[in-house]
């Protein structure tokens, strides 16, 4: 992400990491052609202490939340077939995109992406009014689960080679 990020964008990073949630479970699957991973996680808002519930904390941080785990899957995303003459390693997900991937319905506030500029992104998120998530992706494989870990301030912890 470059330095002259847009000031909407950077508050929204700012609440969006600031968003306390726990991870209720955790699906992975192979999808129909059984080379890619559809993964599922169902996670729900925490406030900051115990005696609030996620309907207090989901009205603040839900565009926050959604724009940060969507900049993180834009960031992560790579071409796929054709797309590739769209792509650009340098591309920042910006607020317009936001809001292009962005609807509310009767399940919630809803981001939904696809192919943006190049990037398979595939990464639909969903925030209800009580405050839990849905998060899935397709032909990601487990990125998902990396994009919460690092939310979480989660390490992974890799095997270094001993040669």
């Amino acid at each position: 992400m470059n330095d002259s990020r847009d000031p909407a964008a950077q508050h929204l990073l700012e609440t969006g990491v600031l968003a306390r949630f726990r991870v209720v479970e955790t699906a992975t699957e192979p999808s129909l052609n059984k080379e890619d991973v559809l993964v599922r996680a169902d996670l729900i808002f925490e406030a900051d202490d115990d005696s609030s519930d996620p309907t207090d904390v989901v009205e603040w941080v839900a565009f926050g939340f959604l724009f940060t785990v969507a900049t993180l899957s834009f960031h992560d995303a790579r071409p796929r077939g054709m797309s590739g003459v769209d792509f650009d390693p340098h591309d920042d997900f910006t607020i317009a995109d936001f809001f292009e991937c962005l609807s509310f319905g009767t399940a919630g506030l809803q981001l939904q992406t696809d192919y943006i500029r190049g990037r398979s992104m595939k990464t639909d998120v969903t925030v209800r009014p009580d405050g839990t998530i849905t998060l899935a992706t397709r032909g990601r494989g487990e990125s998902a689960l990396r994009w919460l870990d690092q939310l979480q301030g989660k390490q992974r912890i890799a095997v270094v080679p001993t040669d």
